[in-house]
């Protein structure tokens, strides 16, 4: 098997990613975004094949099966993240199908750049999750600084959270890195009016270590104090906004 069909990198058991569930988690390679402050560079890039100590070990399809298959008196969860998942559709789907097969309860992380694809695999029983965690970066009208330029992106944001929306408040949840650049009180309040009010929204610390961008790592993340008073904003619209 060559390196490139190694596509994936496995955490074997996660108390953190899946909500009230020990799961596996599988994070895909490639992403159609450019964050400056993602920290997962080594996923981002399809063809990387880096070697390093902190290089990630990718796996194949069939060893996170294996693994799947050993696991499932002990795991309920699988989680499907990136990268964007959605980039390379047919794994994903794949891993899914595989999964559910398996018995597990399906999580995915997405970044909503993909609606269509999105929606496709909400309307198909066999894939769709059982979970979504949607990934809103800024607000809609400032997609165009993550790398993606022209690609219409401002639109098919709403459209994501438009989708997600429509899932009952126990199956999803909004996600927003506080990266100071991207996201203030401008962004927060427009975001916030996109959700609905009974939207679990939360808030991740900014860390400037290991970023995309090394001019990333020179700002400064919020305060507390600060990150508090966005929280604050982000509740006057979202009651169940937090900060994780």
């Amino acid at each position: 098997m060559s390196a490139i069909e190694k596509n994936c990198v496995l955490i074997k058991t996660t108390l953190l990613d899946f909500p009230g569930r020990v799961a596996a988690a599988c994070f895909l390679r490639g992403c159609n975004l450019r964050c400056p402050y993602c920290y997962n560079a080594p996923l981002v890039d399809a063809d990387f094949s880096g070697q390093g100590e902190d290089s990630p070990r990718f796996v194949s399809f069939d060893e996170v099966a294996a693994h799947l298959e050993r696991r499932r008196e002990v795991l309920t969860g699988f989680v499907l993240s990136g990268g964007e998942p959605l980039c390379n559709f047919s794994l994903a789907k794949n891993l899914i199908l595989n999964a559910r097969a398996l018995g597990y309860k399906i999580k995915l992380d997405t970044n909503g750049t993909f609606p269509e694809r999105l929606e496709e695999t909400l309307c198909d029983e066999g894939i769709a999750p059982d979970y979504i965690a949607l990934d809103v970066k800024t607000s809609p009208e400032r997609y165009d600084e993550l790398g993606a330029k022209g690609q219409g992106l401002d639109e098919k944001i709403l459209s994501s959270i438009k989708i997600v929306s429509a899932l009952p408040s126990e199956r999803r949840e909004f996600r927003t890195v506080l990266y100071p650049p991207l996201f203030g009180k401008n962004e927060v309040a427009k975001i916030a009016s996109l959700l609905p009010r009974d939207a679990s929204w939360f808030f991740a610390q900014f860390q400037n270590e290991k970023c995309l961008s090394p001019e990333a790592e020179k700002v400064a993340p919020y305060s507390d104090k600060q990150a508090e008073e966005l929280l604050k904003i982000a509740r006057h619209f979202v009651p169940n906004a937090a900060l994780r």
